[in-house]
């Protein structure tokens, strides 16, 4: 079991920050205990920390609200947002568990029903669903070096052909071996490819560890020299975005399965 403390920003200590953070992973999920006050300050920041877990790729996100109070029920919203995210990417579900009396009556409102809420941890774990057995993945560490787009392809490629997914051959290979030139080119540093093949989406996800805003741009042909990198996954996924991590951050994309 993993068990860290997350305070503030980046894992220091923050005063000026009202809720206090735990993560430990249970089985595969990811459990976070959120405790203190809520106001519309602090929504960044657990915004921040609670995406930062989705990285990780967990099979499910479990906030317990158990020790929370909310000065401002606004600041409620930070939960719709980050069940958002975790729907488009890593397309896991989001549970909130055991709020206070007061907090259950605000997420009641038609805003925040989206997200379910259960009457503990254990309820939400038993009640929601179990893909772990189904799910299928694949993973590569990788150097920042010429070598690693086509290593990125090649394990793309296997990944497909090992999942049945043979119309996916091509665009998942591109996508992988765009997204680790782009590290190349712009982050250098050690780097982890993951292939997730989940109900209705085929994931694909770089890690690095660089903190640096991946940023689409958009040239004409005649301008490339190298590689198009974000274009062309823009081009080619069914979606695509950026998260931030401990210590750096992923790009993810998704294709749809046949």
């Amino acid at each position: 079991m993993r068990r860290w403390v997350l305070r503030g920003v980046g894992g220091q200590e923050d005063t000026a920050v009202g809720v206090e953070t735990q993560v430990h992973a249970d089985e595969g999920r990811a459990i976070v205990h959120v405790s203190g006050r809520l106001d519309l300050t602090d929504t960044a920041p657990l915004r921040n920390r609670l995406l930062k877990c989705l990285a990780d790729q967990p099979e499910a996100l479990l906030v317990n609200l158990a020790r929370l109070t909310v000065r401002e029920p606004l600041a409620l919203a930070v939960f719709s947002a980050v069940a958002r995210q975790a729907a488009r990417w890593p397309a896991i579900p989001v549970a909130l568990c055991a709020p206070e009396p007061h907090v259950r009556r605000s997420l009641s409102l038609a805003a925040y029903q989206r997200v379910p809420v259960y009457a503990s941890v254990q309820a939400a774990k038993d009640g929601l669903p179990d893909h772990r057995a189904a799910l299928r993945a694949l993973s590569d560490e990788l150097l920042p070096i010429a070598g690693a787009a086509r290593q990125a392809r090649n394990r793309a490629t296997e990944a497909c052909v090992l999942w049945d997914l043979p119309e996916l051959v091509a665009p998942a290979s591109l996508i992988a071996s765009e997204l680790v030139s782009n590290v190349i080119d712009h982050a250098g540093t050690m780097m982890t490819l993951r292939l997730t093949l989940r109900s209705r989406y085929l994931q694909i996800a770089v890690t690095d560890g660089s903190t640096a805003v991946p940023a689409l741009q958009i040239v004409a042909p005649a301008q490339v020299s190298s590689g198009r990198g974000l274009m062309l996954v823009d081009a080619t996924a069914h979606a695509w975005g950026w998260l931030p991590c401990n210590g750096g951050k992923v790009v993810w994309a998704s294709l749809r399965t046949p």
